[in-house]
């Protein structure tokens, strides 16, 4: 008896819900979504290339002649530090991002002196190889 009632309530519940689905007016059916397609692919495109803009910002950064000379003679690989850019969270990406151009921004102000320079330097490859070795785990 109570298998009986169990199969009862669940084809009640599959013809209810094929009722409503009948009867649900064709508006609601077809609706557009909340946020259109194309305001979509424009915001994933915009991301898409602040990405690559901050990959960049790092990478020019960890790549010029002066940086990899700094970063060597402190035991800092700054081939590893630019390869590990691209596996970094957008979050993480732009927060460094946001530094080097900062850093840069400073260097070409002349507003740093060399040791400054070699300690955020470091500071920054440092940064970029302990979050890929966190995210690979």
């Amino acid at each position: 008896m109570r298998i009986f009632t169990t199969q009862l309530r669940s084809g009640l519940a599959v013809v209810l819900a094929g009722l409503m689905a009948a009867v649900a007016p064709v508006d609601l059916r077809a609706a557009e979504h909340v946020v259109p397609s194309e305001t979509l692919t424009q915001r994933l495109e915009a991301g898409a290339a602040q990405r690559a803009a901050d990959e960049e910002a790092l990478r020019g950064l960890f790549s010029s002649e002066s940086a990899r000379k700094t970063l060597a003679a402190s035991g800092v690989d700054a081939d590893e530090a630019v390869n590990g850019v691209a596996a970094l969270s957008n979050d993480d990406l732009s927060k460094l991002a946001e530094r080097a151009r900062a850093y840069q921004a400073d260097v070409a102000a002349g507003a740093l002196n060399n040791q400054q320079i070699t300690y955020i330097l470091i500071a920054l490859a440092t940064a970029v190889i302990i979050l890929v070795i966190v995210a690979a785990d």
